[in-house]
């Protein structure tokens, strides 16, 4: 630990080659800020020197949203002081922050789902004519131009957000920041929706802005990327500053033990030796949709995590959909036991004789009620077991939530607090603890660990494996690339809307999937024939 700071010290100021004091960028000093009885920052402190990238690490609920939101203006501190370029400054609105050059890319995304991308690109200083009139067309040409700026070329200026994927949505909030120009940039979980390719993309823009003298603040969960594109790192955990250290100079158990406050044995729990395979639980065969599914089928047995990878918008995501009774086919078909079922909707999938649940990609808006109890959410899906004469068991329901919580690791709490209350690691634990209750016995996970951290990411990865230990079944996406190599006994690789490769054992490679994701793997098999 040589290399960190003292704990709760900020950074000393950086210096020239001549030893004269530069001031940092931005520096955080001993700010405090408090929700009620809830402590979100506790004289948190630190500094990022001028064009580095400087990344904020810590477990959900440790203080780094509170950061981006004092930075962008959104909130103000209780106590302690905000410096940009050596001066202090009073951030009481978004306004302010812009107008000091700071711009956020935020992971719960800001665009305007019903609205085109130019006119997101452009809120709140479209082009008006003399009469105010919106000069749309100018605007979409001013939109085109910065896409063919930061290699986004492809993206439609008059698509309608809502249309489009979650990664493409996330490279527009990420372009929408660069397009005002900032001076200070905060990346808040850039690549939790990104994969392959798109994480390339984030790393020539990141590089560029470097270039140009940006100063970067990168909050990630993802310490692969924090070591590819990242100078320096400060830890927060329960609201207070860690320590801080040259990415360099620190390794990933000391950078782990700083976020969670002690040692992960193993990241990932230990997969066990093959068993014999039985009749499929779940069996799909030729799957299409009229998107972007052109004819998938997979065997998933019990005890068996079957991995799903694959590049961004290559069908993964419909297959998922179909076999939940979201997507509508239009040819293949399931079995589940040897039995063929038709799924004309997720009440098909969740009832008890099939029993299929999905964690979906967005948890905010397609997993839970936001404004509703950790109790409402997680029985929601059975709340007639707990019905009766028409009125519900509040006392029974309650008995049932709270062992489901204690399963997953949720605080009590839960039972009578809105799930939005909570980080977004627990709020996915509140997805899972929902299907957990239901008694599902197939479980479709898609990306299940994205935007959470290191400590939740193994809770979530030892759930998996009990869940299949004890006879389930869990189809599995993962844009990290290490957990399906880590925890899936098979992985399937999709491309074009068709599983094209599958890997088992010691075959499991980031090499051979990447290689299978990317198509050469298909060309192979086609030139051999």
């Amino acid at each position: 630990m040589t290399a960190l700071a003292r704990e709760g010290s900020p950074l000393p100021p950086p210096s020239d080659s001549r030893g004269v004091g530069i001031a940092p960028a931005l520096a955080v000093r001993a700010v405090t800020k408090t929700y009620g009885a809830t402590m979100a920052l506790n004289e948190a402190s630190f500094s990022v020197a001028p064009g580095d990238v400087h990344a904020l690490l810590g477990e959900n609920g440790a203080g780094k949203s509170t950061v981006v939101k004092l930075l962008s203006g959104l909130i103000q501190p209780d106590r302690g002081r905000i410096e940009l370029f050596g001066r202090e400054v009073a951030l009481s609105r978004p306004a302010d922050a812009q107008r000091h050059g700071v711009q956020t890319a935020f992971q719960e995304l800001t665009l305007i789902r019903d609205l085109t991308v130019a006119e997101n690109m452009l809120l709140p200083r479209a082009p008006r004519g003399l009469l105010g009139q919106l000069r749309r067309r100018e605007g979409e040409r001013l939109v085109e131009a910065h896409f063919a700026a930061v290699g986004l070329a492809d993206i439609d200026p008059r698509a309608e957000v809502g249309d489009l994927d979650l990664a493409v949505r996330q490279k527009i909030e990420i372009a929408r920041a660069l397009f005002r120009r900032p001076r200070i940039l905060l990346l808040d979980e850039p690549t939790s929706t990104l994969s392959g390719r798109d994480i390339d993309w984030l790393g020539a823009q990141i590089e560029r802005l470097r270039r140009e003298g940006v100063t970067i603040v990168f909050i990630s969960h993802r310490l692969r990327e924090v070591r590819r594109f990242c100078d320096r790192l400060t830890v927060l955990r329960n609201g207070s500053s860690i320590g801080t250290a040259s990415v360099a100079e620190v390794r990933d158990d000391e950078v782990i033990r700083m976020i969670i406050g002690r040692s992960l044995a193993s990241t990932f729990p230990p997969r066990p030796a093959a068993a014999p395979r039985d009749v499929p639980v779940l069996q799909a065969n030729g799957l299409a949709t009229a998107g972007k599914l052109r004819g998938a089928g997979f065997t998933l047995h019990r005890g068996e995590i079957l991995g799903i990878a694959g590049l961004q918008g290559m069908g993964q995501q419909e297959l998922f959909q179909a076999c939940f009774g979201v997507a509508s086919l239009i040819a293949g078909s399931l079995t589940v036991d040897g039995r063929r079922v038709v799924l004309a909707s997720p009440r098909d999938a969740i009832a008890q004789a099939i029993g299929i649940s999905l964690v979906p990609e967005e948890r905010k808006t397609e997993g839970l009620f936001l404004k509703m109890s950790g109790r409402f959410n997680v029985s929601l899906p059975v709340i007639s077991r707990f019905a009766r004469l028409g009125a519900i068991d509040a006392a029974a329901e309650s008995r049932a939530v709270a062992a489901v919580l204690e399963r997953v690791e949720v605080h009590p709490r839960a039972l009578y607090t809105a799930a939005d209350a909570f980080s977004g690691g627990n709020q996915q634990k509140l997805v899972i603890a929902k299907w957990l209750l239901a008694g599902s016995r197939i479980l479709l996970l898609f990306d299940p660990t994205r935007g959470v951290d290191v400590g939740t990411k193994h809770q979530i990865y030892v759930l998996m494996r009990d869940f299949a230990d004890a006879g389930g079944a869990i189809l599995f996406h993962s844009t990290e690339i290490p957990e399906l190599v880590n925890m899936c006994d098979r992985v399937a690789v999709m491309y074009e809307g068709r599983i094209v490769d599958e890997l088992a054992g010691s075959a499991i490679e980031e090499e051979a999937i990447m290689r299978a994701a990317l198509g050469e793997t298909l060309a192979e098999k086609r030139a051999a024939e």
